[in-house]
């Protein structure tokens, strides 16, 4: 089932709410927990994975072997997926997981404390793949199967869904049929909105790229934690600043990756940003799927023949 193009969203008329405790602005904290879920021959694919903190990789070994980027991997869950539990264990802030279930089903001690720290589990697909390729029945299936592994590993069955590089013209039709609450597959507003599915109304929780620490890896990108932490400060207070004028809300997202934004002076600038954010009035942190229920019970879907700032499709 395909979904048409809307590029009129709210048009600068967000709901008039707040969020909890008045609360004008959620700051919604992501990490990415992908390590042994990659492409790798080990797990039957043609070539191990070639992304990398040095870019991408075209080098392997004869057999078709790159220890070497598996190692970056291997850095995340060894290392720093604890440097950012302790941070947000330090700063009492609550994390959305997105969770590859094969990634943090090879590691019961990581997925426990996730859990034991009360951050949610969200489901970010079986591995750390694409959909593109997959039929529906079999996207069906492996969002199912994704789920299933997910909750035997952690005791939680995610109500939220994040799927690599983004969904297929399946992908909402079948949360929907799942039960999910919603899903973050947009970067196409600064506060949840519907989407219609059929004759039902499905919740995003938009994402963000400019905020994601994967632009340390990516050209032009941030060089050093100072100037991440000072983007997501900028970023922060602008946001805060247009609700608390506009009388609405904004939620602000911050995509990590253990491998990334793990490393040390990265890792210091997720806690200076935190401190920054604390500091200010109206701010919220929070779980997706606590933000994904209060807008479920402050602002009712609109049908779209309901909706009238919609525009008719252009003229060809």
């Amino acid at each position: 089932m395909s979904e048409g193009r809307d590029y009129i969203g709210y048009s600068d008329r967000v709901p008039t709410i707040t969020w909890p405790d008045n609360n004008r602005l959620a700051v919604s904290l992501v990490l990415n927990y992908e390590e042994g879920s990659e492409r790798s021959i080990e797990a039957g694919d043609a070539a191990d994975e070639s992304v990398g903190e040095l870019g991408s990789f075209a080098m392997q070994a004869p057999n078709g072997r790159n220890p070497t980027i598996a190692s970056f991997f291997e850095y995340g869950s060894r290392v720093g997926a604890w440097r950012l539990l302790r941070i947000l264990r330090r700063q009492d802030v609550k994390a959305t997981v997105f969770a590859c279930a094969v990634a943090v089903d090879r590691h019961a001690e990581m997925a426990r404390a996730f859990v034991a720290a009360g951050h949610e589990i969200c489901n970010h697909g079986y591995r750390w793949e694409d959909h593109f390729s997959f039929s529906a029945e079999e996207e069906a299936e492996r969002i199912r199967r994704a789920q299933d592994l997910l909750e035997r590993s952690t005791g939680i069955r995610p109500v939220g869904m994040f799927v690599n590089k983004g969904t297929t013209e399946h992908t909402r039709q079948i949360l929907v049929e799942q039960g999910f609450l919603y899903d973050s597959n947009s970067y196409a507003e600064d506060a949840p909105y519907y989407v219609e599915i059929g004759d039902r109304k499905h919740l995003v929780l938009p994402y963000s790229c400019d905020t994601n620490d994967v632009r340390f890896w990516t050209t032009p990108g941030f060089m050093t934690g100072e100037a991440y932490c000072n983007y997501l400060c900028e970023t922060l207070d602008v946001l805060l600043e247009e609700a608390s004028t506009s009388g609405s809300v904004r939620m602000m997202s911050v995509g990590l990756h253990m491998r990334i934004t793990g490393r040390p002076a990265r890792a210091r600038a997720i806690e200076q940003f935190i401190i920054h954010a604390k500091a200010q009035q109206g701010v919220w942190f929070a779980r997706r799927d606590e933000i994904a229920r209060w807008w479920l019970a402050h602002v009712p879907p609109v049908t779209r023949k309901d909706n009238e700032h919609r525009s008719p499709e252009p003229h060809a």
